[in-house]
């Protein structure tokens, strides 16, 4: 066998090349592993959303009736008491959605540690070529 230092540039090269392969390879998993890591997370967080929403909604009528009541015993007029208490639940809902819709956003799910070590897989890729 050849020892290290008396390597040809065509075995070299053919090694580095195999490397280089196994380095791709190895990202590809790496990127698959933290997609579906992402995905499970967007998923969780859809979970979330319909989970709130669900429980969310009978409380919330209840509620709503709750401060309707008492808005119209305080002097309101029924009309401009459920507008209010309807203006109030709209913005309390939009609140959570964004809330939600944050969560899924490019920059939470990005997925960064493939990202960062394809970069220094590349750095390392120039240097072995050098």
């Amino acid at each position: 066998m050849n020892s290290q230092s008396s390597r040809s540039i065509p075995e070299l090269f053919s090694d580095a090349v195999g490397q280089l392969a196994k380095l791709v390879g190895n990202e590809f998993e790496l990127a698959r592993a933290e997609l579906s890591d992402k995905a499970a997370q967007a998923g969780r967080a859809a979970a979330m959303i319909g989970a709130g929403a669900v429980i969310l909604i009978p409380a919330l009528v209840l509620l709503l009736f709750a401060l309707s009541a008492a808005l119209i015993r305080g002097g309101f007029s029924e009309p401009v008491a459920y507008l209010l208490t309807g203006a109030g639940a709209a913005l309390v809902s939009v609140a959570l959605i964004a809330t939600g819709l944050s969560r899924l956003s490019g920059d939470a799910l990005k997925p960064s540690v493939t990202l960062d070590q394809v970069q220094r897989d590349k750095v390392a890729a120039k240097e072995m070529v050098r």
